[in-house]
């Protein structure tokens, strides 16, 4: 028993080992997105070969953990037992179209096993999940602003209702909807709704031509549908971007990096202490 411990071990901290592994992935993954044009026996057949090595590789280092307990103790192994055991559930036993979808897309996370062949990206990982905490109070904040702010937009911005303009007005509206862009036209009013300004604001947030919405506005002012002068509408965006893109994004940014340096002074002292041990 203790002999084939030590192999798995061996085995399993062999550098050749870990790069057949990779290569494997790397295959399995290259097949995921081959299938999306076409299926046929022989890819299946390779598949159900590769889930064949996936499933030696998981028993091998079951085999190589002190324990179950420090096996079930990471969350790697969790992970990619996890994948293998949703391998071989059979399609056949489900007849609704939409659950046998729902395992195919799980099925399609192997490929995030090409996650684990880097350090350097499991220390991306574990800064990110360590970062929750941080980026939840920072997501809650914004959204704090980002609701005030669209609140502001549809007191300030929203258009009148057709069905209540005179027949003048009617006839003004929609002589500045056919001045307006198709694009815009076809879509909905920016800031008709909370909901919509929202979304028109975190449209605002990605840059994504964001000055269109300040001209929309400034051809409704110039239609006599809203009543706020240009310098109001320029301000109230300008104010926004320089916000949310420049200050809110930036205390995201600013906590990734916070536990990045902190988990590298972790795995640093970690290191230190492994040394010590070994003098």
């Amino acid at each position: 028993m203790n002999s084939t411990v030590n192999f798995c071990k061996n085995l399993t901290t062999a550098k050749w080992f870990e790069l057949t592994i990779i290569g494997v992935i790397v295959t399995n993954a290259i097949l995921i997105g081959v299938e999306t044009y076409y299926v046929s026996s022989q890819i299946n057949f390779i598949q159900s070969i590769i889930l064949g090595i996936f499933t030696i590789e998981i028993v091998t280092r079951f085999i190589a953990a002190d324990n179950t307990k420090s096996f079930f103790q990471s969350g790697w192994n969790i992970f990619d037992l996890s994948l293998v055991l949703i391998c071989f559930i059979p399609e056949s036993l489900f007849n609704n179209a939409s659950t046998i979808m729902a395992l195919r897309v799980l099925r399609i996370f192997r490929v995030l096993r090409l996650l684990r062949t880097s350090e350097e990206i499991k220390l991306i990982i574990n800064v990110l999940i360590k970062s929750l905490k941080s980026l939840l109070y920072n997501g809650i904040f914004f959204l704090v602003f980002l609701y005030l702010f669209s609140i502001i937009a549809v007191s300030l911005f929203r258009l009148p209702d057709y069905h209540t303009l005179s027949p003048e007005k009617q006839i003004v509206y929609n002589e500045f909807k056919e001045a307006i862009t198709n694009a815009t036209m076809n879509a909905p009013e920016p800031y008709g709704t909370l909901s919509e300004s929202m979304f028109t604001l975190f449209r605002v947030l990605t840059g994504d031509n964001w000055s269109e919405m300040r001209y929309y506005l400034l051809d409704a002012y110039e239609y006599g549908l809203i009543h706020i002068p240009p310098t109001v509408i320029t301000t109230f965006h300008v104010v926004w971007f320089i916000l949310a893109a420049f200050l809110l994004l930036n205390l995201v940014v600013g906590a990734v990096i916070n536990n990045y340096q902190i988990i590298m002074d972790e795995n640093q002292q970690k290191q230190k202490e492994k040394k010590e041990e070994l003098k």
